[in-house]
């Protein structure tokens, strides 16, 4: 049976309630839905399914202008991620594990499950992550600064875990993803 997280409570303020919207053009899931809140189960053999999972959530994830997206985040209780910092190409995580972690970064996280709201988040500054890529092969990466902190925030999806619980909450704002809000 998977773990569930008490949910911190996220009040949305009107002006932001239209990012909070899922269907085609947004298929992003938002808080407070519950697959976002349980730990993910691992993938047992990287399939063409699995596959298409990643290819779908690298399409998500950049139509969104994000730069990491968890299975959880499209409704798929599996422990699948992607990350596309600035100036990286696309990477896809199976089963990923963070071996280690060494240092200490704080820096603003947003999430594209909870629109519009950022804030502080002390994350580990350097990481080592054992994982399969997309076709089951094992990899290792060494990863420091924002993709260390992305695949952090990613991983914590897999547990169940929003950055909400981990941030500074003196640091809470909400800001328009985009700058001025675009009428729904």
């Amino acid at each position: 049976m998977s773990a569930i997280i008490q949910p911190v409570e996220i009040v949305v303020p009107d002006e932001f309630r239209y990012l909070y919207v899922q269907n085609d053009e947004r298929p992003v899931v938002k808080v407070p839905a519950p697959c976002l809140r349980t730990v993910c189960q691992p993938v047992q053999k990287v399939s063409k399914k699995t596959q298409e999972l990643i290819d779908r959530l690298i399409a998500v994830m950049r139509k969104a202008n994000g730069i990491g997206l968890a299975a959880p985040q499209l409704g798929v209780t599996q422990r699948v991620i992607v990350i596309a910092p600035e100036g990286m190409r696309p990477l896809a995580f199976v089963n990923p594990v963070i071996l280690s972690m060494e240092g200490e970064q704080v820096g603003q996280e947003g999430c594209l499950s909870i629109p519009g709201l950022y804030g502080d988040v002390k994350r580990a500054a350097a990481i080592e992550l054992r994982a399969l890529d997309r076709k089951g092969r094992p990899v290792q990466y060494r990863m420091e600064g924002l993709p260390a902190r992305v695949v952090q925030h990613e991983v914590d999806h897999l547990d169940g875990v929003l950055f909400t619980d981990k941030v500074d909450p003196a640091t809470l704002r909400w800001m328009h993803p985009d700058g001025e809000p675009d009428t729904p």
